[in-house]
């Protein structure tokens, strides 16, 4: 994470975005207000105010319009911090919540210290729109699954029962089990899906590409059983640059794959995941890690671990195994790509052959 030094620039500007306007703070370097105002989210009208100023640092807070506003001030020489939205409870459950009071919040608190803000860095432009690709299959994807289930609740509405199959296979199998009274009402439905089908195709054949020409480094990923051109590239397009993590097990906590803490005192509550971070990755990664402690799984340490782990029989042991193997292969994944190795699935059963036969 980079490193901010106390008052290392003249002025802290405090910008609250909104949807088309944002409002500024701005704090001198004694932390007297000398401006408020308020600025068009336009690039000419952020250049026409901050353009020209003296290099400032400028405090913003992470949303839609984050990205490619903090690119823009750097561009202009300012330092920007980009507050991390979740962290920033004195701003959200503010009773006295406005742009103004949120604006001088972010610009006090990046002047007395950024570090209390949880600082996060946005990704190049190039990466975020090839994230965008992955979002737009997830969205067709997900609109797809809302079809399929409205169409098969229909038809069992009326005591029927369509065929069970894959959703990609869906419209061609499904057809038939249409009552002849819910075919004007489902058909087009049937031929949207068989729509949508072909354009998540595209995209993954988009995916394969990018995974072959732009970003080799998903080969490494993909040695681990379970683990797809799909997940490798979500993965590589988040984490963008794997040297921003001094350790592989930070990888857990930054996809919200470790449980929360509320420790005060003696008390020490076992919370749930956090689920921070992305929320599409986090989701591969689970369903990668089931997959891997599914039926059809290959034997390796981490397959053994997990169903170790799933066979001590507490309540919902099987789902807590899931999650705690999606946290696992999310470090996993770290290491292979900083260090390029080979991955070998049984390693540690080859380094540890007798507490493996013991534990068996």
């Amino acid at each position: 994470m980079k490193e901010y030094s106390g008052n290392s620039v003249g002025m802290t500007i405090g910008l609250d975005l909104g949807d088309k306007y944002g409002q500024y703070y701005t704090l001198d370097e004694a932390g007297v207000n000398i401006e408020t105002g308020r600025v068009m989210l336009l690039p000419s009208a952020l250049e026409k105010r901050f353009g020209k100023l003296e290099r400032s640092r400028m405090v913003l807070e992470s949303g839609t319009h984050s990205g490619w506003v903090s690119r823009l001030l750097e561009s202009f020489g300012h330092e920007v911090v980009v507050a991390n939205a979740r962290k920033l409870r004195l701003i959200s459950q503010n009773e006295n919540k406005d742009d103004a009071v949120d604006a001088e919040l972010l610009a006090r608190l990046g002047r007395v210290d950024p570090r209390l803000l949880y600082p996060i860095r946005h990704r190049g432009p190039e990466v975020q729109s090839d994230l965008a690709l992955l979002r737009a299959r997830d969205a067709l994807v997900k609109v797809r699954g809302q079809l399929i289930n409205h169409m098969r609740g229909t038809v069992k509405c009326g005591g029927g029962r369509l065929p069970q199959c894959s959703t990609a296979s869906f419209h061609r199998k499904a057809e038939v089990g249409i009552p002849a009274e819910l075919k004007a009402a489902l058909e087009p439905l049937l031929e949207m899906t068989e729509e949508l089908s072909g354009q998540i195709r595209a995209y993954e054949r988009e995916v394969e590409r990018l995974c072959r020409e732009r970003y080799r480094e998903t080969e490494l990923l993909q040695q681990v059983g379970g683990v797809g051109t799909l997940t490798s590239l979500c993965y590589v397009l988040t984490l963008e640059d794997p040297h921003r993590f001094a350790k592989s097990r930070a990888v857990g906590s930054f996809l919200g794959l470790r449980p929360g803490k509320d420790k005060s005192g003696e008390q020490d509550p076992e919370l749930r995941i956090t689920k921070a971070g992305n929320p599409q990755l986090r989701r591969l990664l689970v369903q990668s890690a089931q997959q891997m402690l599914g039926p059809f799984g290959a034997d390796c340490d981490l397959r053994r671990w997990g169903l170790k782990l799933a066979g001590r029989g507490r309540k919902n042991a099987k789902k807590r195994a899931v999650v705690a193997v999606a946290r696992k292969l999310a470090v996993l994944l770290h290491r292979l790509w900083v260090n390029g190795e080979v991955y070998d699935p049984l390693y540690q059963a080859q380094r540890h052959p007798v507490s493996q036969e013991v534990s068996a």
